[in-house]
């Protein structure tokens, strides 16, 4: 049986170090720090789990957020991968938006609490 996969893709972090909890839910856990490198990683891999953070950068011309892309490429690979989402309350809107177009499993407001990352997992893996 394959481990069980998550990737963290952490761009601005600013928050505890979860690979802890992650571990002891029985994944096997990969962090990158873009979005491109999460799609080249995606390439090979067939994540259960990602878990990524939600900004909104004035420079995104063809897109709501940093995330997308990401979305994009989960879908072309039909990953059916559970997406959690760290996010700032200001952004809530705008990810109604992106939820309209790709899945998301769940979303947590800044600043992270772990008993809620810890639920939200225990969802997942049953």
């Amino acid at each position: 049986m394959n481990a069980l996969e998550l990737l963290a893709l952490v761009e601005l972090g600013g928050y505890p170090n979860f690979v802890p909890l992650y571990k002891r839910h029985g994944y096997q856990v990969e962090m990158v720090n873009s979005v491109r490198k999460a799609q080249a990683w995606l390439k090979k891999h067939q994540p259960q789990v990602v878990v990524a953070e939600f900004y909104v950068d004035p420079q995104f011309r063809d897109r709501l957020s940093n995330l997308e892309s990401l979305l994009a490429t989960l879908q072309r690979y039909d990953s059916g991968a559970k997406v959690i989402v760290f996010i700032d309350h200001h952004y809530l809107q705008r990810l109604e938006g992106v939820k309209q177009r790709y899945p998301i499993f769940g979303a947590l407001e800044f600043p992270i609490q772990e008993a809620a990352l810890d639920e939200m997992l225990s969802r997942i893996t049953g």
